[in-house]
């Protein structure tokens, strides 16, 4: 794929989850897709790990909001650098709502094969995150 094609596919990824378009966010994945996030117990499989995985996130956080802040693509490689903003207001990691707000960054190691993704990696600041809502005091 060309670096524009690659950007646009990241840029595309992150309107559908804005858009919190579960179905438009999976169908930029392949059927066997692979991921792992920092935040899910087991690795996703195929689109219906996406969108299981997708549906969890905008369960706790119902106004959640990724911000691109930096693409870097290599071929069928990218790196996409983002913040997420959004309200804690369901459960996530056994954690129950706290109303509080938060942003904390990420980092998604992104593999794409025949203009889908392929593999993923999501990492993402936990720590950050339990500092915004309360559960780890400042540093």
């Amino acid at each position: 794929m060309a670096c524009q094609d690659v950007r646009q596919l990241v840029t595309n990824l992150v309107n559908a989850w804005n858009a919190h378009d579960v179905d438009r966010a999976a169908e930029l994945h392949t059927p066997d897709y692979e991921g792992l996030d920092v935040g899910e117990v087991a690795p996703l499989r195929g689109v219906d790990g996406v969108r299981q995985s997708m549906r969890r996130y905008l369960r706790a956080f119902p106004d959640l909001l990724l911000v691109e802040d930096d693409t870097i693509a290599d071929g069928n490689r990218a790196a996409l650098v983002s913040r997420m903003r959004g309200t804690h207001l369901g459960p996530i990691m056994h954690i129950p709502p706290t109303g509080q707000c938060f942003e904390m960054r990420c980092v998604v190691l992104l593999t794409l094969e025949d203009g889908k993704i392929r593999q993923a990696t999501y990492v993402w600041d936990v720590a950050g995150f339990l500092r915004a809502i309360g559960l780890l005091p400042e540093l």
